[in-house]
């Protein structure tokens, strides 16, 4: 039995992570903040603590062959430049240094695909957290999805006409397939079969290999 812990278990992809492994037959310890316990997948082991603080909960995760980090500013926008900053990137490097006291094995993160015409403030904080990731020398996975498709995220349904314009002209079909969308139930099983397959080095997962992964 794997055991992994999660960051952003009660968030909108990590409590659907957390079902999905538990499920699977996973040992799921997920960080919450106090008070947000209630709000967790049933069958996972809470950890209550701060993700932007990795000493408070750095020591619960010893004996955790993953850590998938999946802390972020919910709803991006450019006008969440700080935010970016200051909860998705220095969250990360929490993660990081949690993961590198603990002797992880594999890490896991969600970045975001680059490079993008628009959102520069977040794809740069999400580009130096997966700098950070590298720079532990833990074997990791990172996926870098641009938008994802699920409840209360499905206003780019309306753009799915203009991808298939963009992906049938051949100077647009890679930004096309790069700036993809993906479902946040293909997020979950790629994030899942990372879990279940670690990487050796450092693996990277775009839109295409995504969906793939997801099958």
């Amino acid at each position: 039995m794997s055991t992994v812990f999660i960051t952003g278990a009660t968030g909108y992809m990590g409590s659907r992570l957390s079902r999905e492994l538990a499920d699977r037959g996973c040992r799921v310890r997920a960080l919450a903040r106090a008070g947000s316990e209630r709000r967790m997948a049933a069958g996972c082991d809470a950890v209550t603590g701060d993700a932007l603080d990795a000493l408070t909960y750095r020591d619960a995760v010893r004996g955790c062959e993953t850590l998938v980090h999946l802390v972020g500013v919910s709803h991006p926008s450019p006008a969440k430049a700080a935010e970016f900053r200051s909860i998705d990137l220095a969250s990360a490097r929490e993660a990081v240094a949690a993961a590198v006291h603990a002797g992880v094995r594999h890490f896991v993160y969600v970045g975001v695909a680059h490079p993008a015409p628009v959102m520069k403030a977040y794809v740069a904080a999400r580009r130096e957290a997966e700098e950070a990731v590298r720079a532990s020398g833990i074997p990791a996975t990172i996926l870098r999805p641009w938008y994802v498709l699920g409840p209360g995220h499905r206003w780019p349904y309306a753009l799915v006409p203009l991808y298939r314009l963009l992906h049938a002209i051949p100077s647009t079909r890679e930004a096309a397939e790069r700036l993809g969308l993906v479902t946040v139930r293909q997020m979950v099983l790629a994030l899942a079969a990372a879990v279940e397959q670690p990487a050796e080095g450092v693996r990277v997962l775009g839109v295409p290999e995504i969906r793939a992964a997801a099958g």
